[in-house]
């Protein structure tokens, strides 16, 4: 059976993103600039060249296993007009929203479904779709701890960025009082990051 994957970057002190317009890109940039230069990036973009790295061959292992994405509405509707007609998904994504809308076929393998009933649903749509891989999780970060604190991911996969930010939305906010346990499946080490693996226990 396919398992949920939360796959996150963040800085070191655990950011994962901006709060504000002005803070925005800033913290893009920190946080996700080590995945730019990545031969595997690049060619998800439509793009030859980039560094192949550890970093890149780690990145291209992820995404290979992936059959399916879900992604949160603010991010949905801050990357589809940069997207572009090819976007780099190459799979279904289901997008979380209140606002419903018709289903969006895109060249290369990726629609977008509107899931207006709740991440439980979105992630039940995702394995039917995922086609016996996984499913991953890749944003925003509201939807991420929605699945960690909701019991609905299997596995965390973290790329942990080499700088402290300071300020800004941390990933493992927001997840409840009670503890969420998890258990080391892999470390490794990159030039730009390093990636972390986590089984999270039912």
């Amino acid at each position: 059976m396919s398992k949920v994957v939360i796959g996150m970057s963040m800085s070191l002190d655990g950011i994962a993103g901006g709060t504000s317009e002005e803070d925005f890109y800033v913290i893009h940039e920190a946080v996700l600039g080590w995945v730019f230069g990545l031969r595997s990036w690049q060619a998800a973009q439509g793009m030859g060249g980039g560094e192949d790295t550890a970093d890149s061959r780690i990145w291209q292992a992820e995404f290979d296993r992936i059959g399916a994405q879900i992604v949160g509405r603010r991010m949905f509707d801050y990357g589809y007009p940069h997207w572009g007609d090819n976007p780099p998904f190459h799979n279904p994504v289901f997008v979380v929203t209140h606002r419903p809308g018709e289903r969006i076929g895109k060249d290369g393998g990726t629609s977008y479904t509107f899931v207006t009933d709740g991440l439980a649903s979105a992630v039940a749509q995702a394995r039917d779709a995922a086609r016996g891989k996984d499913v991953l999780i890749a944003g925003g970060i509201s939807i991420a701890q929605q699945a960690l604190a909701g019991g609905l991911a299997d596995e965390l996969a973290v790329h942990v960025a080499p700088v402290l930010v300071g300020t800004g939305a941390r990933l493992f906010d927001a997840l409840g009082a009670a503890p969420i346990g998890l258990r080391p499946e892999a470390a490794q080490l990159g030039e730009n990051a390093t990636h972390l693996r986590y089984r999270v226990p039912k």
